[in-house]
């Protein structure tokens, strides 16, 4: 194949990933305007870092259930799973283990408990819906085990590095992303999108899906996992159900970037452009007086507009 050919065929692929996207960013900085006229604290470093701040374990647990969904799967042990992140980071951290130590815990019980919770779906053909349901219960109830009430000790250095004044959580996030961006590269991070897209396709083509699919789970599980000790840091304590809001908000902000169910459709930008709208959307409403009640009912008509939209437009392209 000609590097044309080559270059002509990655356009078309990009073109259909990103289709739709344009309508979000616009949306997305219709409402970052508005926040800013609400709250023009937003523009000093420190207005910016605290929104940041509260952006970020958003922003990595819909990265964590997008990388999923892209995959054609679905967890909703997002949420137990940030809960146990904080919960080791808060209990390890003191002892001789330290702050390395801590880190390295947090990230191998993410990276292992989505690999089992991979390989069972995978390998036994279990639907992964059931399986990440029944897997939060176990997670949730390790994590009371191992602190039946919010305490545990994070260092007051590590709460003032990534929770500070500073824009930390920002540069993260772009650490991150550069990171994903370079995951695509390779065999693996092509494999997710191959066996999301058309799993028979694919393993004819040679991508092992089952593996594929099973290095999704683990990396979802180490995103979360870390979202957990980000947000120990960030409330300087463990909490054992800290992390209860983010498994329905980590589908709705993917569903809001445009990320499809049934996998190999949308992008992580958009992923992330749809945690950014629900969390400055949620600002916003706090801004205006919204009542908590007023705010849960227009974000569930916002997300329900966000899916349904685009599905009739389609309808009405086919037919004309």
């Amino acid at each position: 194949m000609s590097t044309i050919s080559s270059s002509r065929l990655y356009g078309s692929i990009q073109l259909r990933r990103n289709r739709g996207l344009a309508g979000l960013y616009l949306v997305v900085a219709g409402f970052l305007i508005l926040y800013a006229v609400l709250f023009p604290g937003i523009l000093t470093i420190g207005g910016f870092s605290k929104f940041t701040q509260n952006w970020f374990p958003l922003a990595l647990v819909t990265m964590a259930q997008a990388l999923l969904m892209l995959n054609g799967g679905i967890t909703l042990a997002i949420g137990p799973l940030v809960s146990l992140g904080a919960v080791i980071a808060a209990t390890t951290m003191q002892g001789v283990l330290g702050v390395p130590g801590g880190i390295v815990a947090v990230a191998l019980a993410g990276l292992s408990i989505g690999a089992v919770i991979g390989a069972i779906v995978t390998y036994l053909r279990l639907p992964a819906i059931i399986v990440t349901l029944a897997g939060s219960f176990i997670i949730s109830g390790v994590a009371l085990i191992l602190l039946p009430r919010p305490g545990g000790f994070i260092p007051d250095w590590l709460s003032t590095v990534l929770a500070g004044h500073t824009p930390v959580a920002f540069l993260l996030l772009i650490v991150i992303l550069a990171l994903w961006k370079a995951f695509l590269a390779t065999p693996l991070g092509l494999g997710i999108y191959a066996a999301g897209d058309n799993p028979v396709g694919a393993f004819r083509s040679g991508v092992p899906v089952e593996r594929v699919k099973v290095a999704a789970f683990a990396l979802s599980g180490l995103l979360a996992a870390l979202t957990g000790l980000f947000v120990a840091a960030q409330t300087g304590s463990g909490d054992p159900v800290i992390g209860t809001p983010f498994t329905l908000n980590s589908i709705a902000a993917a569903v809001l970037g445009g990320v499809g169910f049934l996998g190999g459709k949308g992008t992580m930008r958009g992923a992330i452009c749809g945690s950014l709208l629900l969390s400055v959307m949620i600002n916003v409403m706090f801004f205006m007086g919204f009542p908590p009640v007023a705010q849960y009912v227009a974000q569930g008509l916002i997300i329900v507009g966000a899916v349904a939209v685009p599905e009739l437009l389609n309808g009405w392209r086919a037919r004309r």
